[in-house]
């Protein structure tokens, strides 16, 4: 069967995005050593249990890491610390916070598209998806907005080589594809320490400044746990408002009567939203460590194993959604993982919503049109735990 997702040359790992579903939803991986977790079930047990299934995977990989870029790194931790490090940050997120953003991301949101109004075409990405949630993080941290295009050349770097490190068999590939990832993250985690040290003799009002000036347990963050926690922030921060909106545009695009009913109706682009996070997942994988032996999905998985928990399958489970492979905006459903769960769920959820129901109705005001163009078709993240458009050009006139 020939899906979109073919046409589209989505990652080829994906099977569940080209109609077929995983014979068991929990699958060992001989050649890598490592398990598969496909099922909504199986996903939320996973996510629900930090103590068994642990956010510490960096010991697993075969590569020595550098213990300096563990420090603040919100994403390696489990409880008590990551809920310790999640509090400074939850303020800025709070929904008064986020509600306060709304006339400023419209704005931006217009003067982006003021660069393109009156062409043929539009490169979505690059012309709003991917800048304007840079520039909304960049401008809560408080580093300048200018530089997004360096932000998006280390970002990207990273992204490659975490894929590159996870699929490498040999020794030498692990080391090469880790010698180039951390070239990459002490360059940005460099020009964030310039950020850090100048905050702490000109405090500002800003996130970097709020995490300089922190206290957990009476004692002050490192400079090494600021910028670990601000790289991130940054880098992750950004990357699921910048795929969510360029997946929306695509299924809309694929699926004209959608376009059509939320043109007329914008109260339903919430929905558009929330469907499109569940069928195109932007993040598709995370990973965990078991602590010690457990049972899932009828298998029993030993201490110590890495785990694939496919966060894009387990949105396609049909014990969970019927008819999983249909777009379906009426569902209008927050069941999905597409923002993960537990302990780890997205902190920015809120802003990357807002911020995609404010582009998405904008763009349906200002562009009666707008469709993908047959002779220059979208580019896709190769990286398989995220799946989104890299570049979308589409047309404005029919």
């Amino acid at each position: 069967m020939t899906t979109l997702f073919d046409q589209w040359s989505i990652h080829p790992h994906h099977f569940w995005l080209r109609g077929k579903q995983p014979e068991n939803p929990v699958v060992f991986d001989e050649q890598t050593s490592t398990w598969n977790v496909y099922g909504f079930d199986e996903v939320q047990k996973i996510l629900a249990n930090p103590k068994t299934f642990s956010s510490g995977t960096a010991e697993l990989l075969a590569v020595e890491v550098d213990p300096e870029i563990m420090e603040g790194n919100i994403l390696q931790m489990d409880p008590p610390d990551h809920r310790k490090l999640r509090n400074l940050v939850s303020s800025a997120f709070t929904p008064k916070v986020v509600a306060d953003l709304e006339p400023k991301i419209a704005k931006l949101t217009h003067e982006l598209l003021d660069k393109v109004q009156g062409q043929d075409r539009i490169e979505l990405v690059g012309d709003l998806a991917y800048p304007l949630p840079v520039i909304v993080i960049a401008e809560l941290l408080g580093v300048p907005a200018s530089d997004r295009d360096l932000f998006r050349g280390w970002a990207e770097r990273m992204m490659e080589t975490s894929i590159e490190l996870l699929k490498a068999v040999s020794s030498e590939e692990q080391e090469r594809a880790y010698k180039e990832q951390m070239d990459s993250i002490a360059k940005l985690r460099e020009y964030l320490r310039g950020h850090v040290i100048e905050r702490r003799k000109h405090p500002r009002e800003d996130l970097l400044t709020k995490l300089v000036e922190a206290r957990v347990d009476g004692e002050r963050l490192s400079e090494r746990e600021v910028v670990n926690f601000a790289y991130i922030l940054l880098v992750a921060g950004h990357i699921t408002t910048t795929l969510l909106i360029g997946n929306a545009a695509l299924l809309l695009d694929a699926h004209p009567e959608e376009d059509a009913l939320v043109r007329a109706d914008r109260s339903r682009i919430p929905g558009v939203l929330e469907e499109t996070l569940r069928f195109l997942t932007p993040f598709s994988l995370a990973l965990r460590a078991t602590t010690t032996e457990v049972e899932l999905g009828g298998r029993r998985i030993p201490s110590g194993q890495m785990i694939y928990v496919w966060l894009s399958a387990a949105n396609r489970d049909p014990r969970q959604f019927e008819r999983p492979e249909v777009f379906d905006p009426s569902r209008a459903s927050h069941s999905h993982l597409g923002f993960g769960r537990g302990i780890h769920h997205c902190l920015g959820a809120p802003l990357a919503r807002m911020e995609g129901r404010i582009v998405l109705d904008i763009l349906l005001d200002r562009f009666p049109v707008l469709r993908t163009d047959p002779a220059t078709p979208p580019t896709f993240m190769q990286a398989d735990h995220m799946t989104g458009a890299r570049t979308l050009p589409l047309l404005t006139r029919r």
